[in-house]
């Protein structure tokens, strides 16, 4: 009977984790279209939205630690909840980064439109399918889902430093640009952070599934 309630409070756990992630998520993606928009009012939805993660990364944590310590998981019980703590602190910091977007966003508001020579939304999308994926595999332990987004983190690297080389060059040939470019390029940074945590989440799934750990370049060969 105690271990029947131990599974059920794993599974009331994971339930905690997934709606911190899907706070997350909304986070980001208003963050972005309060960007793109120049819209306030969604600048201040997203900082409400951290102050709400926040919160609930400090009950996750909470609640994991009381497990480990009540219930002293063996196996892959314990690396579920280990994997839990190192997710729910990438989940607050993709908050985190979301945030930074909206503050962003907020100092553009007296500023012209311009047209630079970057693609911030094809960019968010990416990584948002990345983060999307990343939880997905979370929810339904898929190791081979959570490889695809290890493989996606290259893509969004790439794109990031395409970003910071032309936008630094779009500064030097119109320097009345360069507030709204260097804007641009703190944005793809969050951006470029935001898919790393993705990266991270997605590591500490098949960890938890495999018990491999594959944050140091291990080959995904080896993970098998």
């Amino acid at each position: 009977m105690p271990r029947i309630n131990f599974q059920q409070q794993l599974v009331a756990l994971k339930d905690k984790l997934l709606a911190m992630a899907a706070l997350s998520q909304q986070a980001l993606g208003l963050a972005l279209e309060a960007y793109i928009a120049t819209d306030l009012s969604l600048c201040e939805h997203v900082f409400e939205i951290e102050n709400a993660i926040n919160t609930a990364e400090t009950s996750v944590d909470e609640m994991a630690y009381d497990l480990l310590a009540k219930e002293q998981p063996m196996a892959i019980d314990l690396r579920f909840i280990l994997s839990v703590i190192k997710i729910n602190g990438d989940l607050e910091r993709i908050g985190d980064q979301a945030s930074n977007i909206a503050q962003r966003a907020r100092t553009m508001k007296d500023m012209p439109p311009i047209s630079l020579p970057l693609d911030i939304p094809d960019m968010g999308e990416k990584v948002g399918v990345m983060i999307r994926t990343a939880i997905q595999a979370l929810l339904e332990a898929d190791a081979k889902l959570a490889e695809h987004v290890l493989k996606l983190d290259d893509e969004i690297d790439d794109m990031n430093r395409t970003v910071q080389a032309e936008l630094v060059e779009a500064m030097q040939r119109q320097p009345e640009l360069s507030s709204q470019a260097l804007n641009a390029i703190i944005v793809s940074r969050n951006l470029e952070r935001a898919a790393d945590h993705a990266t991270n989440i997605a590591e500490d799934v098949i960890f938890w599934v495999r018990g491999s750990d594959v944050r140091h370049k291990l080959s995904l060969s080896e993970a098998d």
